[in-house]
C-alpha cells in the first residue's frame, strides 16, 4: 500500500513541477514524509521520490546501500541534487561490518558468512576481469576486508595469511603483511585474515558488499549533482574501455553531472567512472580475442555513434574539488562517457599502490576520447601514472596540473592525433612526458625527467570533425607534429653521447632530457623560447635555445601539512630565451585533422595567464609555468 502511495506522490510532483527538499537520517524512517521534522532513513528512498528541481539532503551518519537513482534531472536548471549537510559528516559505504569472527591460528582470525547476505553478486565469488587486465597469475577478488578503515592485501593461498612476507611491489611493504584470503562454497563464504595481534571483534572490520555507492542502473539519468559526502569501500569491476565502466561512483553514459567536493576511497577499481555503457561492447576483446583490441574498440566507436555518441546526450560533467585515493586501478576514468567534460582541483594520490594486478588501464585520470575535455589544477601523486589520454584528445586542454612521485609518468598521451594543448603544469616525476602521439601543444610547462617519445605504427586510430565525436578518419602515429615553445627541462647532469641530428629516421621509442628525443621522427616539431638546464639538450633544428647545461636548479616537492611546496633555483636567465606569447595563430594546425589549436567553443586561444593565474607579459613572457619570480633559492606554494 505504501508502494502505491510513493508511487502516486512520485507521479502528482513530476505533473505540477512543484519541487521539493528531502531530508535523510539514520535516525528517520523510510514511512516518513522526508520533511526535515520527518526524515527518511535511507537515501536509496529518497532517490525514489525526487523528481527534476528537487534537492535531498542528507544527515550526518553512516549510510551503507547503493544508490541507484530511478531518474536524473531535465536540465541544468532542473538537476536532482544529492547533498550532504552543510557542517555534517555523511559516508556512504560499499560495505558492511563484521564482527562474528573466530580465532583460527594465532593472528589468522576466521568469518563464516552466508552466500545469502551479499545479495545477487557475492564479491568474494566474482573475479576482477576485463579486456588489458593482468593478474599476474593469480585470482583476485573484487571483494576487500578493511581494518578501521585501512585495506588489507588479498592473496590467493592461505599460507600466505598464516605466513605472510612483504609483498615485494607494494609502495607499503609493512602493509602488505596484513592479509586475507577467501573461499566458498554453495552456502557459506569463508574469509581468513591476520589481524596482527588485533581481535578483529574488538576493532572496526568491514568486507565490500556493494559493486558501488552510486550509480544509476540505466543509461541517461542526466543533471544529476553529488555534493559534500565521503564514499567508500566498494566491490567494483575493472573498467576496461571496451566494457561498462561501474565505479565506485559512475555516471553510466548520461549528460551534465556535477560531482564536487567529496572524498572518495577504497574502491576496489575506480573511483570515479564517466563510462560507456554495456550495449556498446562489455570486455568485447576477452569475448573475442580472433581480433586485435584496436580493431574491436575502433568498433566500439562506431556502435556508440550509432547509438547516439553526442554533445548532445553523452558527457559535459564536472568533477571538481574531490579528493580521491586509495584505489586500485584509477581514481577517474572514463572511455567515450567523458566528452565535453571538466575535471578539475581534485587531489588525486595513492592509486594502485598495492601493485598486486596491473592491466593497461591505470593512473590517477585515465580518459579515452578527452574531446573538448579541460583536466586542469589537479594534484596527482603516488599514482603509478599520473594521467593518461588515450586515443582521441582532441581539443583537450591539459593545464596547470602538479604531478610528482608517479612511478610510471606524468602524462602519458597514447595514440592521439591532436589538436591538444599541455600548458603551465609541472611535471616532476622521472617520467615527465610519455608521448605516443603526435599533434600536441606543450607550452610554459616544468619537466624536471624524462621525456619518452615513439611512433604507433601497429594501430589506426580516430581522428574527428572540429569539437564533434563524428568521425573524420583513421590512420597511424607516424611521430612528430608536436609544439614545444616556452618549456623549462631539467637534465640529470649528464649530455647523452651521440645524438642523432635528424637524418637517423626511426620507428623505434627515445628517452631522454630535452626534445633530442624528437630528433629521430618523421615529421619535424615546432619549438621555441624553450630553456634547458643541468643537461637537457634541445630539438636538432630549434632556433636560439636556451641552454644552461652548468645551472642545477634542483627542483624539489615538500609536503607541509595541506600544503605543497616547490623549492627550485632560478635567476634572471630565463629571460634570455627570447619567449613570445602563445596563441592559437601560432601554434598553426594539427598535421593530421587539420585543425587549429583554439578553445572548446571555437574562439581564439592565448596562454596569457601563468600556473598562480597571474598575468603574462604579452611581449616577453618567462619560460616555465611562473611569470613572475624572484632570484635564488625559491620556495612557491604549487597547492
Amino acid at each position: 500500500m505504501r508502494k502505491i502511495a510513493v508511487i502516486l506522490l512520485a507521479f502528482v510532483l513530476s505533473q505540477t513541477g512543484f519541487t521539493r527538499e528531502f531530508h535523510v537520517s539514520v535516525h528517520g524512517s523510510d514511512d516518513n514524509d522526508g520533511s526535515l521534522s520527518n526524515p527518511l532513513r535511507m537515501i536509496s528512498a529518497a532517490a525514489q521520490l525526487a523528481q527534476p528541481g528537487d534537492v535531498i539532503t542528507v544527515h550526518e551518519g553512516t549510510y551503507r546501500e547503493r544508490i541507484t537513482p530511478p531518474r536524473g534531472g531535465l536540465s541544468d536548471s532542473e538537476r536532482i541534487v544529492y547533498q550532504a549537510a552543510e557542517g555534517e559528516e555523511v559516508i556512504i559505504k560499499g560495505s558492511e561490518i563484521v564482527d562474528s569472527w573466530q580465532n583460527f591460528m594465532g593472528d589468522v582470525w576466521k568469518a563464516t558468512i552466508p552466500n545469502s547476505f551479499f545479495g545477487e553478486v557475492n564479491p568474494y565469488k566474482e573475479l576482477i576481469e576485463g579486456d588489458w587486465f593482468t593478474d599476474k597469475g593469480r585470482p583476485h577478488h573484487t571483494g576487500a576486508v578493511y581494518l578501521n578503515g585501512k585495506s588489507l592485501f588479498e592473496t590467493h593461498l592461505l599460507e600466505r595469511v598464516l605466513n605472510p612476507e612483504p609483498y615485494p611491489e607494494a609502495r607499503d611493504k609493512e602493509s602488505s603483511l596484513f592479509t586475507w584470503f577467501c573461499e566458498s562454497d554453495e552456502k557459506n563464504t569463508y574469509i581468513y585474515a591476520n589481524f596482527h595481534g588485533k581481535n578483529p571483534n574488538e576493532e572496526l572490520v568491514e568486507i565490500n558488499v556493494r559493486n558501488s555507492c552510486f550509480y544509476p542502473d540505466k543509461p541517461g539519468c542526466n543533471y544529476i549533482t553529488i555534493r559534500g559526502f565521503r564514499l567508500c569501500q566498494a566491490a567494483t569491476q575493472w573498467a576496461a574501455p571496451t566494457a561498462e565502466q561501474i565505479g565506485l561512483i559512475g555516471t553510466h553514459w548520461s549528460k551534465g553531472w556535477i560531482i564536487e567536493n567529496n572524498v572518495i576511497s577504497d574502491s576496489r577499481c575506480s573511483g570515479i567512472t564517466l563510462g560507456k555503457d554495456r550495449k556498446t561492447g562489455h570486455n568485447v576483446w576477452s569475448n573475442d580475442p580472433s581480433k586485435d583490441g584496436a580493431t574491436h574498440y575502433n568498433e566500439v566507436i562506431l556502435r556508440a555513434l550509432k547509438a547516439g555518441w553526442s554533445r548532445e546526450s553523452i558527457g559535459s560533467h564536472i568533477v571538481r574539488n574531490n579528493t580521491i585515493s586509495n584505489c586500485g586501478q584509477t581514481g577517474i576514468c572514463g572511455s567515450l562517457g567523458a566528452v565535453f567534460s571538466r575535471i578539475e582541483n581534485n587531489h588525486i594520490y595513492d592509486i594502485w599502490t598495492k601493485r598486486q594486478f596491473t592491466g593497461a588501464e591505470m593512473a590517477g585520470v585515465k580518459i579515452h576520447a578527452s574531446i573538448d575535455m579541460v583536466i586542469r589544477n589537479n594534484r596527482i601523486h603516488n599514482a603509478g601514472r599520473g594521467i593518461w589520454m588515450d586515443w582521441m584528445a582532441q581539443g583537450t586542454r591539459i593545464t596547470g596540473n602538479l604531478c610528482y612521485d608517479n612511478t610510471t609518468d606524468d602524462l602519458f598521451v597514447e595514440v592521439n592525433h591532436g589538436p591538444f594543448l599541455v600548458d603551465n603544469n609541472l611535471f616532476l616525476s622521472e617520467i615527465s612526458l610519455r608521448d605516443w602521439s603526435e599533434g600536441g601543444a606543450y607550452a610554459h610547462n616544468l619537466l624536471t625527467g624524462h621525456i619518452f617519445n615513439r611512433p604507433e605504427l601497429n594501430r589506426s586510430t580516430p581522428y574527428h570533425e572540429a569539437h564533434s565525436t563524428e568521425l573524420a578518419g583513421v590512420t597511424q602515429i607516424r611521430g612528430g607534429d608536436d609544439r614545444f615553445y616556452n618549456n623549462i627541462m631539467i637534465g640529470n647532469g649528464e649530455i647523452p653521447d651521440n645524438i642523432p641530428q635528424g637524418n637517423e629516421k626511426n620507428s623505434e621509442g627515445v628517452r631522454g632530457f630535452g626534445l633530442w628525443v624528437y630528433n629521430v621522427r618523421e615529421h619535424s616539431i615546432h619549438t621555441g623560447g624553450n630553456v634547458y638546464f643541468n643537461g637537457a639538450q634541445p630539438y636538432y633544428e630549434e632556433y636560439t635555445p636556451l641552454l644552461l647545461s652548468d645551472q642545477k636548479p634542483e627542483a624539489k616537492i615538500v609536503e607541509e601539512g595541506e600544503n605543497v611546496f616547490l623549492h627550485i633555483f632560478l635567476n634572471d636567465d630565463l629571460k634570455q630565451a627570447g619567449a613570445s606569447l602563445v596563441t592559437t595563430e601560432r601554434l598553426g594546425q594539427a598535421r593530421i585533422p587539420k585543425l587549429r589549436y583554439e578553445n572548446a567553443d571555437g574562439s581564439p586561444l592565448v596562454i596569457d595567464a601563468d600556473y598562480f593565474g597571474e598575468k603574462r607579459d604579452e611581449d616577453a613572457p618567462t619560460p616555465g609555468p611562473f611569470e613572475h619570480l624572484s632570484q635564488g633559492s625559491l620556495k612557491l606554494r604549487v597547492w
